[in-house]
């Protein structure tokens, strides 16, 4: 592999050592000699998955280790480290399908405004199912974050946005916040209506444990981009006043019409 890669897969890793090898399988059958794979250990305590972490390393596998910083940080470190012109994060517990990697480098080769792309994903695990994420909407990602952290983006999209902001009230949705970023630095989304990775769905799982920090979450993420929200609010409200003008003046151009047509029936009556 040359010291300059396409695209840097990064696996962050936190006791998730059971499912570490199939993520790491995932990320390697796509056999191309420009993509590197670079996994993070965040401090993990447990011995299985140590024991994992040493078989990755021993396959020529970049593993960095750290103490346990949380999800952003570990992703940050990995990313820091990579050589990609693309980055595509890919949790430890979760799986890629061979296209990804393809569409993702096609899309973004081809077309220089679009900084993220992201397509459907397959759960398995306590929930099964197709995870449809569906086209772009500005309007969805800022009530919620429906694109998963498993989306292929330009280097440059992580630099602007300064990396992943490790300084949420909880772990878990520094995507979220990340995406909003990528945004508000002009970047266009491309969506791939393909299952592109395997999300697995557990009892408990980061995501869960975040729910009840679901206000202070909210209100972390509206404030660092209170501009955007603004400026989107006050385009809906235009846009809504605008409806309702458009509409008061259809009503009021065919309400003239029909006076208009029912002088000229009576005139008519009249003259007959």
């Amino acid at each position: 592999m040359s010291e300059h890669c396409k695209v840097s897969v990064i696996i962050p890793c936190f006791n998730h050592g059971e499912f570490l090898p199939e993520a790491v399988a995932s990320a390697t059958t796509t056999r191309r000699e420009d993509v590197e794979l670079i996994v993070v250990d965040d401090g993990s305590a447990d011995e299985r998955t140590r024991h994992e972490m040493a078989k990755v390393a021993a396959q020529g596998i970049r593993v960095i280790r750290q103490e346990n910083k949380g999800l952003a940080a570990a992703r940050n470190a990995g990313i820091s480290v990579s050589t990609g012109d693309y980055i595509l994060p890919l949790d430890a517990d979760n799986r890629l399908r061979p296209a990804y990697i393809e569409h993702g480098i096609r899309i973004l080769d081809g077309d220089p405004t679009v900084g993220v792309v992201y397509g459907d994903a397959q759960r398995f695990g306590k929930y099964t199912g197709h995870w449809k994420l569906g086209r772009f909407d500005l309007c969805r990602l800022l009530d919620c974050n429906f694109i998963d952290a498993c989306a292929m983006y330009r280097r440059a999209v992580w630099d602007q946005n300064g990396g992943y902001d490790g300084t949420m009230p909880m772990q878990g949705f520094e995507d979220w916040d990340f995406w909003i970023g990528a945004v508000e630095n002009g970047w266009q989304f491309a969506y791939v209506p393909e299952i592109l990775f395997e999300y697995r769905t557990a009892e408990e799982s980061m995501l869960a444990r975040a729910l009840p920090f679901q206000k202070a979450i909210g209100e972390f993420i509206c404030r660092k981009h209170a501009l955007l929200y603004h400026e989107q609010f006050a385009r809906m409200f235009t846009e809504r006043l605008s409806i309702k003008l458009t509409a008061r003046r259809l009503f009021e151009l065919i309400e003239l019409r029909l006076k208009r047509r029912l002088r000229t029936t009576v005139r008519n009556g009249r003259e007959v």
